[in-house]
């Protein structure tokens, strides 16, 4: 099983309520090969919600006590995105997932870009906390924007 981030599916679970539906994902759902995920959402954060971003770091460093994540606000939703990582991996232990499709230059799914805690539409180098957490226990994650390599048959 593969977990992939609910948004990627139709579900409108982003910031702003709405989605980033890839449709050949979404089929392999209604199939039952994949696990929705909504780190965010199963960290308690509402739909909508003011976007957030990291500061200070990646997702490791959030992980490490050493960066936070915040909204646009200012508030400090630290605590909501490493909620939601921990239940994300509770979910990957008890499907068994290996692997895990996420959405790109989220402060939870980014995996190789994020936002650079500006708010202000800049990307950098880095990943979500949720990504993070999940390759420390060895969960290999990829982006929508590597979906050939994670699923080369179903996307011919």
């Amino acid at each position: 099983m593969i977990l992939v981030s609910a948004c990627l599916l139709g579900i409108n679970c982003k910031y702003n309520g709405g989605n980033n539906r890839v449709p050949v994902l979404a089929e392999l759902c209604r199939q039952g090969k994949v696990i929705p995920v909504c780190p965010e959402m199963l960290g308690g954060l509402p739909i909508p919600r003011p976007p957030a971003e990291i500061r200070g770091g990646s997702g490791s460093d959030v992980l490490a006590g050493k960066a936070k994540v915040v909204n646009r606000e200012g508030d400090d939703v630290t605590a909501a995105f490493l909620r939601g990582a921990e239940e994300t991996l509770t979910l990957a232990r008890l499907f068994g997932a290996k692997k895990a499709l996420l959405k790109e230059s989220s402060p939870s799914c980014g995996s190789s870009t994020i936002y650079d805690g500006t708010f202000t539409g800049t990307k950098k180098a880095g990943e979500g906390v949720t990504t993070a957490l999940l390759r420390s226990h060895g969960i290999e994650v990829f982006s929508e924007k590597e979906l050939k390599k994670l699923l080369p048959e179903e996307t011919q």
